[in-house]
């Protein structure tokens, strides 16, 4: 760390620091695409796998008239607000935390965005049809050997289930309902998922093109899928 940040330091962010917590959840604030957002132990701190998954969203919304976009699991509201500053749509957001909306509704307002913000589990808030589902969902196994990274971390945004999957499989096993006849779904992933998500996405969605796009580093870190 830069020596002049460490001397503006506290002495408890200090001591966070040395505890492995990160210097952007001791800081309080990550700047985002280009956005300042406000994060703490109720949400994760966004990567830069998440700013491509809103580059890549924004390239592959081609053909889409002001779209009805939603954001799953939106935790800081991150993804969603920074979408909805870059192009003309419709953004809602949901996160089952109330205290993960709090501060996602701290963002909007702090950014000016007027994302609308439901609280519920995945996709049960849902009314009505969207053009665009986004998500960077939980994805990791409960048998990950990671402490380090739960330590300063909502589990609820990390695990799901004993492969990861449940919370793909619940997003595009119940996706179509909530769906226009042409859409498309964006999805951050683990970089060993692509097989075993794929392959769903053959069960629930036979007649969509899906395909895999690849991070900055060359791994396999995004799903797209595309009907029309």
């Amino acid at each position: 760390m830069d020596e002049f940040l460490r001397k503006q330091l506290s002495s408890e962010q200090r001591e966070r620091l040395a505890n492995g917590e990160p210097i952007q959840k001791v800081l309080k604030e990550v700047d985002f695409y280009g956005y300042p957002m406000e994060i703490n132990l109720n949400v994760l701190t966004p990567s830069l796998e998440t700013e491509e998954l809103v580059s890549k969203t924004l390239a592959n919304l081609y053909g889409f008239d002001n779209p009805r976009i939603v954001d799953i699991g939106t935790g800081s509201g991150c993804i969603a607000i920074a979408i909805s500053k870059e192009i003309p749509s419709i953004v809602e957001a949901v996160d089952i935390n109330p205290k993960a909306l709090d501060i996602a509704k701290r963002n909007a307002k702090r950014n000016s965005s007027d994302v609308r913000f439901l609280e519920g589990d995945m996709l049960k808030p849902l009314k009505g049809k969207y053009d665009c589902i986004v998500s960077n969902p939980p994805y990791l196994s409960y048998d990950l050997d990671s402490i380090s990274v739960v330590k300063s971390t909502p589990v609820l945004a990390l695990f799901a289930g004993a492969e990861g999957l449940a919370s793909y499989e619940t997003i595009l096993s119940n996706c179509k309902e909530h769906l226009n006849d042409k859409f498309l779904i964006a999805l951050e992933i683990g970089e060993y998922q692509s097989k075993r998500l794929l392959e769903k996405v053959k069960k629930y969605l036979p007649n969509s093109r899906a395909w895999i796009e690849k991070d900055m580093n060359g791994k396999e870190r995004f799903l797209f899928i595309r009907e029309k």
